[in-house]
């Protein structure tokens, strides 16, 4: 029999895009953003990105290979440079590169692999790499350089090589002396010390909204999430649930004390807060995946990001919010199944 004359089992239409297409689609979106934050904080991004992108197609091949799974043709989707990517934007831009490399190889094989690979994972493997190493080494995850348009000058390539692969400082400085908080970190620690919002803002290192160099950095990623809902890569349910959610409960207790809480926006334009809504969050093996579950789950890592920021051991948020409700998002999408065609409600019956 020829094999034009099997009959594959169904279904027979092809959906708009493959998982390749759909990654690479989120890479170029990614571009602004992260040509941003080369241009802000420095070498060092790209340094990242490449280390951790390396390592991560690296590790990717060498468990399939271990599986006996193909490899070339897993590698092709892209899901591993995502992973690798993402991972990199989430970190100081002068790591160490062996702790990159960690979290990287971390989320592959452990987060990704050890499920059964990509459509498998329940956690977004990404920030279960960044956790790993935000818990393992505090410090040097805290370590982040100023802006550019701050500091006047971000390390050239060679004095960021320098610093990432010796873990040494430039001669004659201390880690102190070129490192600073994020404004989120800042925000945090000035409002333990009794200190009220209008002067933390009268700092230099405030723009509109939250830390200079920041504020352009989510402007960028905006413009790249918009651009994946644009081609349908992603829907606009879960961006939109966490951003308006987060905006909603800081506004709420902004308009309480607006001296102690800052204003709503600042939650948006600090940190990665849109970055974890159109990239991160987003991730449709362990988001929820209903229409209405999207909603619930956007609107509770918005929430959990708030939380978080305000009262947690961890500034950002974004990473911890999303990991949580990945545990949460087969019960969300189990109580949120839309009503089947034809099917009469019990209300009905």
């Amino acid at each position: 029999m020829n094999a034009l004359d099997v009959n594959s089992s169904s279904p027979h239409l092809s959906g708009p895009h493959s998982v390749t297409r759909v990654m690479g689609l989120v890479l170029v979106a990614l571009l602004p953003g992260t040509l941003a934050m080369q241009w802000y904080f420095g070498w060092g991004v790209i340094i990242n990105i490449t280390l951790a992108v390396s390592s991560a197609v690296l590790a990717e091949a060498a468990v399939l290979a271990l599986r006996g799974r193909p490899v070339s043709h897993t590698l092709i989707d892209l899901s591993a440079v995502v992973t690798g990517w993402l991972l990199a934007l989430a970190l100081p831009p002068l790591l160490p590169w062996w702790q990159t490399v960690l979290g990287s190889t971390f989320a592959i094989v452990v987060a990704k692999q050890l499920y059964g690979g990509i459509g498998f994972n329940p956690f977004n493997p990404a920030m279960a790499g960044y956790v790993l190493l935000l818990v393992s080494f505090p410090v040097t995850m805290t370590r982040w350089l100023p802006p550019d348009v701050i500091s006047g000058a971000a390390p050239t390539l060679t004095e960021s090589l320098h610093m990432i692969f010796s873990g040494m400082p430039p001669d004659g400085q201390t880690w102190d002396a070129i490192s600073r908080a994020t404004p989120l970190d800042l925000m945090r620690t000035e409002l333990a010390q009794n200190r009220m919002i209008s002067e933390i803002r009268a700092s230099p290192l405030w723009g509109d909204y939250g830390g200079r160099g920041w504020e352009w950095v989510g402007n960028w990623f905006l413009l790249g999430g918009l651009f994946i809902i644009w081609r349908r890569v992603i829907s606009w349910r879960i961006p939109v649930a966490m951003l308006g959610s987060l905006l909603l409960v800081a506004g709420l207790f902004w308009a309480i004390d607006p001296e102690t809480h800052p204003f709503p926006a600042f939650h948006l334009f600090s940190g990665g807060a849109i970055l974890g809504a159109f990239f991160i969050a987003t991730d449709p093996v362990s988001a929820a995946t209903t229409p209405r579950g999207q909603l619930v789950y956007g609107a509770l890592v918005g929430v959990f990001v708030f939380v978080i920021r305000s009262w947690g051991g961890y500034p950002d948020a974004v990473a911890f919010s999303v990991l949580l409700m990945n545990m949460a998002a087969p019960t969300i999408d189990y109580y949120t199944q839309p009503r089947i065609f034809g099917q009469r409600g019990r209300d009905d019956a």
